[in-house]
This record gives C-alpha cells, structure tokens and sequence, in this order.
C-alpha cells in the first residue's frame, strides 16, 4: 500500500512555491502560475486575505495610516507631469534604461527617438522586454531609476 501511495505523490518543490508566495507579495498580484513541461504550479490567494491572518487588530490602524503617507507622494507626482505622450510600463517587472551595466541609456531627457525606437527595457521572470517609443519625439522625463522595480500601468517616460 505504501508503495501505491509514493509512487502517485506528487513532487512539489516547496522552495518554488514559496519564491512565488514572495513574488505574489511583491508585486501585489493575487494568482501567479507557472509551467514547466507536464508540471504546473499556481499559487494564489484572495485579495486582502492575508491581513486578517497576519495583522493583530492593534495592527489595523497602523495599517490604515500608511495609505495616507503615500498618497501626497502619489500626488506629488502628478502635477510634475510633462505635456506629451506617457509611456507605462505594460507589465510589472524590473525597469532597465540601458542594454547593460555601464552602457548608454536608450533614451535620456532631451534625447530625440524614433517610433518604434527601444526607451528602456522592464525585466519580468528573467525575460528582458523592449519597451518602444509609441511616437518619435523628444524625451522631457524620465520617471524610473535603473533596476527599480515598476507596476503594470506606472509611468515610465514621456515624448514630445
């Protein structure tokens, strides 16, 4: 009977799933999956799930403070914005603005680009992905540092 049971167990790799318990922490998402050949592993949770769990209810107000502090940061943002087209990022991810270390960034404030010209690069599950300037134009911000990590839809630059 034993031998029955080993031989239908399946394999988790529990280091995987945690890594992407992590991933999904993160990056706010609530469902990730990933597959590799006849092996799939999805992880997912119900948004807002984990607060009751993790936090004491003492916790809860220092939670809701929090929201508060990053809001005018938020909005602090927005009235900086430059006129012209804004370029968000597509996908959640690690922002990139040169090829590689110590190379010349794609695109800097002042540069000209050219539709369909590469700006930077937004890194996701070690898969590098081009980000292309929508319009030819002249870059007038730059909203990311390099390596620094992006949501989906944040703002990344904007051409005029």
């Amino acid at each position: 009977m034993n031998d029955k049971q080993d031989k239908g167990a399946m394999q988790v790799d529990v280091t995987l799933v945690r890594e992407l318990a992590a991933l999904l922490d993160d990056t706010n998402l609530t469902e990730i999956e990933v597959e590799d050949g006849d092996r799939k592993i999805r992880v997912a949770r119900k948004a807002g799930a984990m607060a009751p769990v993790y936090a004491a209810p003492p916790a809860a107000p220092v939670a809701a403070a929090a929201p508060a502090v990053a809001a005018p940061a938020a909005t602090a943002a927005e009235p900086a914005m430059p006129a012209g087209t804004l370029v968000r990022s597509p996908i959640v991810g690690t922002a990139y603005l040169s090829a590689e270390p110590g190379a010349a960034p794609f695109a800097r404030i002042g540069s000209q680009v050219a539709a369909g010209e590469t700006v930077l690069i937004v890194e996701a599950m070690k898969v590098m992905n081009a980000i292309s300037a929508p319009v030819s134009g002249t870059v007038k911000a730059v909203f990311v540092d390099n390596g620094q990590p992006v949501e989906f839809d944040q703002p990344l630059i904007v051409i005029e």
